[in-house]
């Protein structure tokens, strides 16, 4: 099956319980912006866990490690070859937040009248970029609905690869609400590594395959 091969969230692997929640949204564009660059996302997720460990999970705890800090939780997670960089950049979002959105990225989602708005105010945010926006929006569907169905160009890849439907609405249709940013990840997966389209064959284009998932997708 589709979701149970592949269908993890990078908040999943990350450690993050997402939820409509000032620490755990912003946990996530923490995420997202180590995510956006050119390197493996498990060195990424790594980074980021290394980050919360070390009291980076609110924009205040980010302000409150120094840039060395920043720089050394990175660097514990293999993230060196952006460390310094990416630990100016998640200050200066830090301070963005806290001084725009009194830290709260809900507020940052009320001033946004659609998606393409909400897409330019991330986009605001350093570092972070359309790629950063789209996995930041793939998984905050889980818990922003006005999201839904949020399938971007690299979902629909995926979805192609296997034959499903690359109408985002069609391919909606074919799992839960609550299953969409588990679906939207694995069809991420899928479109990266094509092998897996390969892998699975056949059993990809059955029912069984991409509906369900074990509900540990978040």
């Amino acid at each position: 099956m589709l979701l149970h091969r592949v269908g993890r969230t990078f908040a999943h692997e990350t450690g993050i319980r997402l939820a409509d929640t000032p620490a755990p949204l912003y946990r996530l564009l923490v995420l997202s912006v180590l995510l956006a660059t050119r390197i493996k996302a498990e060195i990424a997720v790594a980074a980021a866990r290394e980050l919360f460990a070390a009291g980076c999970g609110t924009p205040r705890g980010m302000l409150a490690a120094t840039w060395q800090d920043r720089v050394d939780a990175l660097g514990r997670g293999h993230y060196v070859r952006y460390d310094e960089s990416a630990a100016s950049a998640l200050g200066d979002g830090a301070h963005l937040l806290l001084g725009t959105y009194r830290g709260d990225l809900r507020r940052l989602r009320a001033r946004a009248g659609d998606t393409d708005e909400l897409r330019r105010l991330l986009c605001e945010v350093p570092r972070l970029g359309p790629a950063g926006v789209d996995i930041f929006c793939r998984e905050a569907q889980q818990v922003w609905p006005e999201l839904r169905p949020y399938l971007d160009r690299k979902a629909l890849d995926g979805a192609g690869k296997l034959g499903l439907p690359t109408d985002p609405r069609a391919l909606a249709k074919l799992v839960s609400d609550h299953d969409l940013a588990i679906l939207s990840a694995a069809l991420v997966r899928v479109s990266l590594r094509p092998s897996i389209a390969r892998e699975l064959g056949p059993m990809a284009l059955g029912p069984q395959s991409w509906m369900g998932s074990d509900g540990d997708g978040r």
